[in-house]
């Protein structure tokens, strides 16, 4: 083997050393990914990946290098965003992607994307 393929071994045995956490894990971004909209807590994800929730926190962060929420939150944020540039209403778009509330959804949506959902919505249009 080549010195670089050592070296993705070790890193890959280091990194992912326990193959069926890693099938777990990636279970639970799909469940994640697939069903953004729903009603999801941290002990049905967990549940999903048959880890008790603060095993899971640590190694989903682990994998992706974010905490699940904060994985969801992306997710989220950007199928918004997605959704607000073919014209969709803001709260329609809010409960769609899973935000109960349109004032944390706008939150949200500042922080990540640097405006808000309606200001975003009206430059796509321009």
């Amino acid at each position: 083997m080549t010195f670089y393929a050592n070296t993705v071994k070790k890193l890959s045995e280091q990194l992912y050393a326990k193959e069926y956490l890693t099938t777990y894990i990636i279970r639970a971004k799909h469940l994640m990914d697939n069903h953004f909209g729903q009603e999801l807590n941290l002990d049905a994800i967990a549940e999903e990946a048959c880890l008790s929730k603060f095993h899971f926190i640590r190694m989903f962060k682990k994998y992706y290098g974010k905490t699940p929420n904060q994985y969801l939150r992306e997710v989220r944020i950007k199928q918004a965003k997605s959704m607000l540039s073919e014209g969709i209403p803001v709260t329609a778009v809010c409960f769609a992607v899973g935000f109960n509330s349109l004032s944390t959804f706008s939150a949200f949506y500042k922080s990540y994307t640097g405006n808000t959902p309606s200001v975003q919505q009206k430059s796509n249009f321009k």
